[in-house]
């Protein structure tokens, strides 16, 4: 079917469709991964947005249940270069056209990918509609013009789950791990994480390191949290911008002493937020498997996945509070944090990357020694 994309600025491309034959709205971005699409389809960080992966096949090992991070795919729409309707790979049990057509979400192939990145890198990241079911592109493009902006939105919210509920699987059957089985043996911790826009992989690799996790909604109080009598607090990944996220910083600083946290992404915003940082929206945001960053501790660089569009401004931490833990050889922007003399730390990226790289899965362990060191164990 023909499809038409539409942005914000009156550009627009002609490609053809699958998926579902619908109409979709969100933020263009563009994913520089190489692999991982299913991934990126159920990641709920992509809330609110439509992505372009620059990898030029996309689909061509299917899909399967084991590699879904959430329930459901997050984005809302997908663009892509060539887009097969087949699929080879022992795993695949549906191929990601059905897939995506399932879940009523739409994707435009045939198009100049390179083309659409440049721009988005020229001019940033814009507002955009996907729509097999428009032909009158100038009705499209006023469309486009009228999706809320991502700055100010809360999507925490949206895609948190509604209800507190426990997690103890561990890593996948196919995965290598040092621990056989977490139901095994009893969980060394208890770990209460904030679903900003979870991952199923944080949860899997928290449970492979001896934690017991007890997933709970974003708008959870301090208090409920604490009644729990957890071992360390979780801050999750998730979408939007994390300066409405009032609610969320209010109890962060409330924990804040009271019991070990560790923030990724979304909720590495929120601490720097807590904090009395400030952040801000970056033109095109970090989205890849492939970002350099460096510890500032010991000068090593990790390769890192990414997939965020705010980041904190170093420069509005308190110092004397606040040490910087890691940055990006990219652009300079700050990776980590660490509070000088509280059990808190947290990364901009995605230690649990799935399907990778592996290089941060240390900082899971290092959770599980601050739990250690804090309750004397």
């Amino acid at each position: 079917m023909q499809t038409i994309l539409a942005l914000e600025d009156g550009r627009v491309f002609h490609g053809k469709g699958y998926g579902a034959k619908a109409e979709c709205y969100g933020e263009v971005v563009f994913n520089t991964s190489i692999t991982g699409y299913q991934e990126i389809f159920t990641d709920p960080s992509y809330a609110g947005q439509i992505v372009v992966l620059t990898n030029p096949q996309i689909g061509n090992y299917g899909t399967n249940p084991e590699d879904n991070e959430a329930t459901r795919p997050y984005i809302e729409g997908l663009i892509v270069r060539e887009f097969s309707p087949v699929s080879s790979n022992w795993r695949s049990q549906q191929v990601a056209d059905e897939y995506l057509d399932r879940f009523k979400i739409p994707v435009i192939a045939d198009i100049d990918t390179r083309a659409l990145v440049r721009h988005l890198r020229d001019c940033g990241v814009m507002r955009g509609v996907i729509s097999s079911l428009e032909s009158d592109v100038n009705k499209l493009v006023a469309k486009a013009r009228s999706i809320p902006k991502m700055d100010g939105t809360d999507l925490a919210k949206v895609v948190t789950t509604k209800h507190r509920y426990v997690w103890e699987t561990g890593e996948r059957s196919h995965e290598p791990t040092e621990v056989v089985g977490v139901k095994d043996e009893p969980a060394r911790f208890h770990v209460v994480a904030y679903d900003f826009g979870i991952k199923h992989n944080i949860l899997r690799k928290l449970a492979s390191e001896g934690c017991r996790i007890t997933v709970v909604p974003a708008e959870t109080k301090s208090e409920d949290v604490l009644a729990l009598k957890p071992d360390g607090v979780f801050l999750s990944s998730g979408p939007g911008d994390p300066e409405p996220c009032n609610y969320a910083q209010d109890n962060i600083r409330r924990l804040m002493g009271r019991t070990p946290v560790f923030g990724i992404c979304l909720g590495h915003q929120l601490v720097g937020l807590a904090l009395g940082g400030k952040t801000y929206k970056l033109k095109f945001g970090h989205h890849g498997g492939n970002h350099p960053v460096k510890q500032l501790m010991t000068g090593k660089v990790e390769i890192t996945a990414h997939n965020h569009n705010f980041a904190v401004d170093p420069d509005s931490l308190p110092e004397s509070e606040v040490e910087k833990t890691h940055i990006d050889l990219n652009d300079g922007t700050l990776e980590g944090l660490r509070h000088r003399n509280l059990p808190l730390f947290s990364v901009q990226y995605h230690p649990e990357a799935s399907p990778g790289p592996h290089d941060s899965y240390y900082l899971f362990k290092e959770f599980t020694k601050m739990m250690e060191e804090f309750h004397n164990r």
